[in-house]
């Protein structure tokens, strides 16, 4: 990138022009506040949860006291089976979630512009992208600006073969050959991989016929100019992520 300005390409990845990247894209890098705003805004997507006032409890229970041998624990008026306490069989948990817990964040309006433009510009520094973990061709002037004609593309295979004209399809392949088998208990609540995120890619119309040619493929995430926000720019809270916009989108994000 030279005096500001990167290349546009076209859909065979031939060099067509050059264009002036928007004032947006060189705010001071702020790591902090990008992990911040990663942070509050992971949280306040949590849904509360928690158990039931009455659960483990539904049973009438009472206690022998002393003088049979056998431990004072609560059991079934109707029967000898232990019951209710934390430490029988289907009794009330010790300390179980509640519902009632507030897991939000707050976060100044203004840090949380400082932080999303400060993601933006950490697209336009090519170490922080390769650092993050993407790869693409050395030549490639990030972000990657593609002409207009991008967003047309409807089907999955003209879209993988635009990425490799361009240079930056391998960084699919790694998001494909990097999805592994979560660990933990995530596994078993439907969401069994994971997949590294790959390429970002920033369109101008939110009806484009892109959204579902590229929306299947693993890592990519597909916005609208106007819908990009601190989680897309900065995933994990790791700025530097390899994007790819379209000239009508560049250019929305000059308004900014």
């Amino acid at each position: 990138m030279a005096d500001g300005k990167i290349n546009v390409y076209s859909l065979k990845g031939k060099v067509v022009g050059s264009v002036e990247l928007p004032p947006a894209f060189s705010t001071d890098f702020r790591p902090d506040l990008i992990r911040k705003a990663v942070s509050a805004m992971e949280a306040n997507k949590r849904q509360p949860y928690g158990a039931s006032k009455t659960a483990g409890m539904r049973h009438a229970v009472s206690t022998w006291g002393k003088g049979r041998g056998v431990a004072r624990v609560q059991r079934l008026s109707q029967g000898a089976k232990g019951a209710q306490s934390p430490g029988t069989v289907g009794g009330r948990r010790a300390h179980p979630p509640y519902a009632e817990r507030d897991w939000s964040k707050k976060m100044n309006k203004k840090e949380g512009a400082k932080a999303r433009l400060s993601a933006l510009g950490a697209l336009a520094d090519g170490e922080k992208v390769r650092n993050r973990g993407h790869w693409f061709s050395e030549e490639l002037t990030v972000p990657v600006v593609v002409e207009d004609d991008i967003e047309k593309l409807s089907r999955t295979q003209e879209v993988v073969e635009v990425l490799e004209s361009i240079g930056i399809g391998a960084d699919v392949t790694r998001a494909t050959d990097g999805k592994k088998v979560r660990a933990g208990r995530g596994k078993m609540r439907g969401r069994k991989y994971r997949t590294p995120k790959s390429i970002l890619i920033v369109v101008s119309d939110k009806e484009a016929p892109l959204f579902e040619g590229a929306g299947n493929l693993p890592g990519v995430d597909i916005v609208a100019a106007e819908s990009v926000n601190i989680g897309v720019l900065a995933p994990g809270g790791d700025a530097g992520r390899l994007a790819m916009f379209s000239e009508s989108a560049l250019k929305k994000i000059g308004e900014w």
